[in-house]
């Protein structure tokens, strides 16, 4: 008999803030990277808007911070190859900080990794970009 695994103390959340280097924004995710906790949250167009807002557009660098994200599955990762789309058809650099050994073998099992640059931190990811 299997079990399926249950985050229950973790809601799924995404904040876009500013970075410290300019031309930088971050988004913060939170929780479970899963059709069900992404749309248990947010609306379809709520989340789509987080990434696709024309103050995010003005950016030259794109931070996905997955520090706080346990688990991402297919939904999720194809919302992130979805963006990784519209940066690049904008020039505008994505790359994926914080990742935990579990979202990387995800990332590095489906080649997506290849996709995009990775950092420990956002503070390395910054750095990058300066």
């Amino acid at each position: 008999m299997s079990v399926a695994q249950v985050w229950k103390s973790s809601k799924f959340t995404i904040e876009r803030c500013e970075g410290k280097t300019p031309g930088t924004v971050i988004f913060r995710l939170a929780g479970p990277f899963t059709a069900r906790d992404m749309y248990g949250s947010l609306s379809p167009a709520a989340l789509r808007n987080t990434f696709e807002s024309e103050d995010a557009a003005k950016h030259t660098l794109h931070i996905l911070d997955l520090t706080e994200v346990p688990y991402i599955d297919s939904a999720g990762l194809g919302l992130i190859i979805s963006h990784y789309v519209r940066c690049q058809g904008r020039s505008v650099r994505l790359v994926v900080a914080g990742a935990s050994s579990r979202v990387v073998q995800l990332l590095q099992m489906t080649h997506v990794d290849k996709f995009f640059p990775r950092f420990e931190t956002i503070e390395d990811a910054e750095q990058s970009h300066a």
